[in-house]
């Protein structure tokens, strides 16, 4: 059975990638966005012992599965179960285009107008995603990418996955 990791910056097309190997192969899809934050404004990170809790819940009730996100340490934990990974990395100028044409996503915002209130502070984070020394940054998720020694893709600017 298929167990599917994708990861890369925000606007990358992960949740869009995800949903496809979901619909084809009947996997369940886990959007690690939906676990890592706690319901505070501003928004802060559950404690990481908490989203892996929450992650192994989501394991055990599934044989397949595609899980996406951009958080390394999740990432890492769940790099161990995968069978696959895909880091997305189409550029920064893909991912801003992405994140101004992002449909409505009701699983993290009440409204549209609330998601595009969000837009100018998504597209600054987007552009810091190369010089980012965080969690969250192109160069911790080139290290998970070397670090794994199962079946992987690297899926650059202009090029898609095939599956």
């Amino acid at each position: 059975m298929k167990k599917v990791l994708i990861f890369g910056n925000s606007g990358a097309g992960k949740t869009t990638l995800a949903k496809k190997l979901s619909d084809k192969f009947t996997l369940a899809h886990l959007d690690l966005d939906n676990l890592a934050w706690l319901n505070t404004q501003p928004p802060k990170r559950k404690p990481v012992k908490e989203s892996i809790r929450a992650i192994d819940d989501f394991l055990l009730g599934n044989s397949g599965w595609v899980i996406e996100g951009c958080y390394s340490d999740l990432l890492a934990y769940v790099s161990k179960k995968a069978n696959e990974v895909v880091f997305l990395n189409p550029g920064t100028d893909a991912c801003i285009k992405n994140c101004e044409n992002r449909p409505w996503e009701p699983h993290k915002y009440t409204s549209k107008d609330e998601q595009d209130k969000n837009l100018d502070m998504l597209i600054d984070w987007v552009k810091d995603y190369e010089t980012r020394e965080d969690e969250f940054s192109l160069k911790s998720h080139m290290s998970l990418y070397e670090w794994y020694r199962g079946e992987k893709s690297f899926v650059n600017k202009g090029e898609s996955y095939n599956f």
